[in-house]
Formats: C-alpha cells, structure tokens, sequence
C-alpha cells in the first residue's frame, strides 16, 4: 500500500499552506510542478500526505538557501528513486552544501542528484584552517591597494566568498571604486547584501549594474528576487519579464512568474509561464 493511501483522510491545501509557511498559491503551484503528487478528495481538492508535507518542507528550505526548483524537483524525483519501498522520509535532513543538495539521516550523508555518498575526513576543519590564510593574503593585497585594479579586486572578492563573506564584500566594494562600470561587483556585492538581509542595498546594486549593462539577465533575475522580499509583486514580475527578455530559457525566472501572477489572481498568465517552465525543465540536460 502506498504512502498516500495509508494517510486518510490526508491534509488539505489550507492546512499545508499554514503548517510548511507558504501561501495556498505556492503550495499548488509546487504540486503543478511536479514538487509532490497528492491525492484528490471531494471535488478535486488536494490531499496531501505526511510524506508530502516532508517534501514541500524540504523544497521550501531549498529554496531559501538558493538552490533553483529545477535542482529542488531533479533531487526529489532522484530521493524517491532511491529510498527502499517503506523508508520513511520524515527522519531526513536537507540542506544546501557547496551548492549542492545533501540529504541525511542518522547513518549517512548523500547528493541525491549524484548518488553518492559523502564521508567527513575534516574538510570542514581543514577549511576552517585554511580561512586565516586567504584572509592574510588578501589583507596585505588590501595594505598595496593603489596597485591593484579592478578586476583584482573582483577575483578577490570571489576567492573570498566561501570563507569570508564581509571581506569578500570589501573587495567588490573596492573593484567598483575601481572601475564604477564594473558590472560583474556590483552583481555580487548585491548578491551578498541580501543574503545579509539588506534587499534594498542590493535592489540599488543590481539597477546600477543593469544601467551599465542593460541586457544582463542575472541582475534583472535577481532584482527580481530582491523585489519580491521587499513585498513588491508588480515590480519583481516587471524584473522578472526584463530577465526573460535578456533570457528567454531562463526556467527560474518562468517559475516565479507563474506564482507572482497567480498569487495575482492572473490565471492565464500563470499558466503560461508555467507552461514554460514545464516546457524548459523537461528538456533540462543537466
């Protein structure tokens, strides 16, 4: 017997929604992408399962640390793969590594989209040893300062990302006093601003960087992001739509859309964007 049969009556779309921190909206546009399959109940309505909630919980930490729902859904599809008949996934922890999805549990640790399983011979800890030295390194470059230009400063600041992101940001700071056009800093000091929780820093990073390169689809995608947590809808589908201009195989970008406007109340719409979506990931090579 199935994981959805077992769970009678199940949980409705409402109930999901409030118990996960999402809006309706959200929830069924993840069930139309293809993030869960619930059963239906009286007049169609969704039931989901316990196993549902696990997944959507998951899918919903995912997306905060960045990873794309392309990623979120190959993962899952990959997890259901490879769990054996009556595993449960309620014991499993997600997380976002390196850019990378890990799931756990209390025996070990593995990608799904991989297959393979992760040991800790202490890279952690060797990382963390390693940290001093880059920041040393880029210290003394800091001290020769008027020798170095912009693009020094950039390969600084994304050498210094995973282990020192405030410094990391110095240096974009400093590759854009170099060079005001440098496009690229700009991208990835907004970046880093609003993993910080300053989006409107990074809104005003990502404008300065589209002025300077009006075409770019990343600072249009993620000028759309920084909108979107500012609580402005009509503006971050308006970022959104530019990135698609610049990008039209952009899924990301078709996937938010399709929730802004049907949060919106903009049915058509929504269903053409995620039609897109559909169209895109289901081509996806990666």
């Amino acid at each position: 017997m199935s994981e959805h049969a077992r769970a009678i009556p199940g949980y409705g779309t409402r109930d999901v929604a409030r118990m996960i921190g999402l809006s309706e909206a959200q929830v069924r546009s993840w069930v139309h992408a293809g993030f869960v399959s619930p059963s239906r109940g009286p007049r169609g309505a969704f039931l989901f399962s316990f196993a549902d909630l696990v997944l959507l919980r998951a899918a919903r930490g995912l997306a905060r640390s960045r990873i794309g729902p392309i990623r979120i859904r190959r993962t899952l599809d990959r997890l259901r793969e490879q769990l054996p008949p009556g595993r449960s996934l309620a014991g499993l922890r997600f997380a976002a590594m390196a850019g990378r999805v890990v799931v756990g549990d209390e025996a070990a640790s593995w990608q799904p989209e991989s297959g393979q399983v992760l040991f800790d011979f202490g890279a952690e800890e060797l990382g963390k040893k390693a940290r001093p030295l880059v920041r040393r390194a880029f210290r003394e470059a800091r001290a020769a300062g008027e020798d170095l230009e912009a693009r020094d400063w950039f390969a600084w600041g994304c050498e210094l990302e995973a282990s020192s992101p405030a410094e990391a940001a110095d240096a974009y700071r400093k590759a854009i006093d170099a060079d005001p056009s440098h496009a690229d800093a700009m991208i990835n000091l907004g970046r880093l601003r609003q993993q910080d929780g300053h989006p409107e820093e990074a809104e005003r990073l990502y404008r300065t960087a589209l002025a300077r390169r009006p075409d770019d689809a990343t600072a249009a995608f993620n000028l759309g992001v920084a909108l979107d947590e500012l609580g402005r809808p009509a503006d971050a589908a308006a970022a959104y739509e530019r990135a698609l201009r610049a990008d039209p195989e952009s899924a990301d970008a078709h996937w938010n859309l399709a929730r802004l406007y049907e949060e919106a109340g903009r049915a058509r719409d929504a269903l053409r964007h995620l039609r897109a979506y559909r169209e895109l990931t289901r081509s996806d090579p990666s």
